[in-house]
């Protein structure tokens, strides 16, 4: 039972940081749940109670910020909804494309998105464009490192 913890575990957190970076998973939450079986799991290096309840709260906190964040950058810098749901459509047009695509089709989006819809010149476009790429580069980073971290501790446990 334990190692079918262990190896669960380890596939959340992997499932994690795998999340953090592709688009439609919440990667944070999964590597909080992999810390959660390394907590029932016998371990050479235990996860607290304590411990395990400080990360959760880590998750929340930054799950909530990551809602918060690119709507508020877009909103900073001119943009209006229509850049943010355009980010979102070219992140997940562009995954398909590497990273770069993924990065590329997130700013084209948010730039043509504002362009069309919100009728903003180009400059304007553009502007609004990098407050959502801005916000998507922020929340997408502390993502990556908030599951890189869960995953460390994962593995950490099994030693």
């Amino acid at each position: 039972m334990d190692t079918a913890l262990i190896v669960i575990g380890i596939v959340l957190g992997v499932l994690g940081v795998l999340g953090s970076i592709l688009p439609g998973l919440a990667g944070p939450p999964f590597g909080w749940i992999g810390l959660l079986l390394m907590y029932f799991a016998h371990t050479q290096d235990p996860v607290s109670l304590t411990s395990l309840l400080i990360w959760l709260a880590v998750v929340v906190i930054i799950t909530v910020i990551d809602y918060v964040i690119p709507p508020a950058l877009t909103k900073t810098f001119g943009g209006h909804k229509a850049a943010s749901i355009g980010a979102t459509i070219g992140l997940f047009a562009g995954m398909f494309f590497t990273p770069i695509g993924m990065i590329g089709g997130s700013l084209l989006g948010a730039f043509l998105a504002e362009l069309i819809f919100e009728d903003k010149g180009v400059w304007a476009s553009f502007k609004a464009a990098f407050g959502a790429f801005t916000g998507f580069l922020l929340t997408t980073g502390m993502n990556l490192i908030l599951s890189g971290l869960l995953l460390w501790r994962i593995i950490d446990a099994i030693h």
